[in-house]
């Protein structure tokens, strides 16, 4: 009997240790099977995503959501060659779980991709837009922004001797591709016999070249575009896109631009309107300091000018063979004793006449430089010699401090009864005992009383003009006194014929008023 009681009990024993073994060996399983996930006492462990308000799986992780979305968009955008814009509003419900099983990612990621495609708001078409100074245009493929910059350069280069290449613009931080014309062919490497012969021998050899076989050795060196040419890719719609026809008309069709032109010796208005192919009136009207055509320019100032330019302008440069008449340069003699502004002819030009191999530079159509090469003189010229002052010659300022015009210099109606219609001067109404001081410097020549002017101060300078104070209330100087430009020479009044408290003042040159305002400093 208590042979078969120990029996039963080893027997119940070992049946428990195998159930417990059992259900040990099935939580491992459990646990180790793909996508199953224990509890985890730290908090949150497992997330339902949801993309766009729709279910599309559920991961341990957000970073793997937000990872398989951004795969799920380049797979949508990597199907087509336009852009694609999608909504994309990724959302997450988190829970607590013992157990859950997660999806497989590929499953999440093929869920992610449907519901892109439902949302898909808009598709940009792969296109490029050309910059050019402020304008652009967009064009749909590479080949017709070379296209396009070939319409620019073609005109200019006729044989098709370069062609027209797209680079990455160094200067650019982003990758933004910029224009550059390179030549077809390679030049041969200069023959160093050649480059060391004489200059006589190698224009011996050009010229006699220059008949039929010229063109071989002459014609475009180079050529590039004078303003900067950016290309980006871009994503557009198709109506943002312009024609390519459009886009031709729009960067070779001449408009007005404005320019800088800087006043070189001997310049006149007239010769600078009509060196940038405009009119007398048009410069005057878009220049504030040129208030007419009598208006005094200097070399070196400024002046705005337009001139029609295609919006993408090319500049060249062709070496050219040419005979012709010219001129040399004028050869100048410094007299000290003149002021700058005296010159006189010693000996008139005579033409040379030669032949010239000369580098020519154009933007556009209009020459910006000539280089001369060589050339052979087939007959010299004859300089034009002039005699020049070098003494700076006096300048003039305005005799007082403020002032109102009150009559101007030139036809007038008479002010009074006995006045003349004709003013020689002009008025600058001021208060009784204002500060007079000499315009230039220079030798008082009267100081007084003079008929019509009241109390008057006449006043020589060296350049042979003379000024003239009037209606003055007090005299400061004597005459033969020697001013200096500034000097107080008298206090303006009311003396004389007046018409009111004001200051008369003349400028004259050889005897003859001119109008003071033009010889202000």
């Amino acid at each position: 009997m208590s042979q078969i009681k120990k029996n039963t009990i080893r027997k119940n024993k070992y049946s428990l240790m195998g159930r417990l073994t059992v259900a040990l060996t099935g939580v491992f399983v459990f646990f180790t099977v793909q996508g199953i996930k224990p509890y985890q006492k730290e908090g949150l462990n497992i997330y339902t995503v949801y993309l766009n308000g729709e279910k599309v799986g559920r991961v341990e992780k957000q970073e793997d959501a937000d990872a398989l979305l951004r795969e799920a968009r380049r797979i949508l955008a990597g199907r087509s060659e336009e852009l694609v814009f999608a909504k994309a509003d990724l959302t997450f419900e988190s829970e607590e779980i013992i157990f859950g099983k997660m999806d497989l990612q590929d499953d999440v990621e093929r869920n992610m991709l449907e519901v892109l495609r439902k949302n898909v708001l808009e598709t940009g078409k792969r296109a490029y837009t050309v910059k050019i100074n402020e304008n652009t245009v967009n064009l749909r493929t590479s080949e017709e922004v070379i296209e396009l910059l070939n319409a620019a350069k073609n005109r200019y280069d006729t044989k098709d001797e370069h062609v027209v290449q797209l680079e990455l613009d160094p200067n650019r931080e982003l990758n933004v591709l910029t224009a550059a014309v390179e030549r077809r062919d390679r030049l041969p490497e200069e023959n160093e016999t050649s480059a060391q012969a004489g200059v006589a021998d190698v224009l011996s050899d050009i010229l006699e070249r220059a008949g039929a076989s010229a063109e071989n050795e002459l014609g475009l060196k180079e050529i590039h575009f004078a303003d900067t040419v950016e290309v980006v890719e871009a994503y557009l719609e198709p109506e943002e896109v312009t024609s390519f026809e459009d886009a031709v008309a729009e960067i070779t069709r001449e408009k007005e631009k404005e320019k800088i032109y800087e006043v070189q010796p001997g310049d006149t208005l007239s010769q600078i309107a009509q060196k940038n192919e405009t009119t007398m009136e048009h410069l005057i009207s878009i220049n504030e300091a040129i208030e007419d055509e009598n208006s005094i320019i200097r070399a070196g100032d400024e002046i705005t000018v337009t001139m029609p330019e295609p919006e993408l302008s090319v500049m060249r440069t062709e070496q050219m063979y040419y005979e012709e008449n010219y001129e040399a340069d004028v050869q100048y003699v410094d007299n000290d004793d003149w002021y700058t502004t005296d010159m006189q002819t010693l000996q008139d030009p005579v033409a040379g006449y030669r032949k010239v191999v000369a580098d020519v530079t154009y933007r556009n159509d209009r020459e910006t430089e000539r280089t001369i090469l060589q050339q052979e003189i087939v007959a010299n010229a004859v300089p034009r010699v002039v005699e020049r002052g070098t003494k700076e010659p006096p300048t003039y300022i305005r005799p007082i401090s403020g002032g109102r015009l009150s009559s101007p210099f030139g036809r007038r109606s008479a002010p009074k009864r006995g006045a003349s219609t004709y003013h020689k001067g002009i008025d600058l109404a001021t208060p009784v005992g204002t500060a007079v001081a000499a315009s230039s410097g220079g030798t008082v020549t009267r100081a007084g009383w003079g008929s019509g002017y009241g109390y008057v101060v006449y006043i020589d300078h060296e350049d042979g003009k003379q000024t003239r104070y009037g209606h003055l209330s007090k005299v400061l100087v004597k005459t033969g006194q020697t001013v200096k430009q500034g000097d107080k020479i008298a206090l303006s009044g009311n003396t004389g014929r007046s018409t009111g408290p004001h200051l008369h003042f003349e400028i004259l040159v050889n005897g003859s008023a001119v109008n003071p305002f033009e010889y202000f400093n």
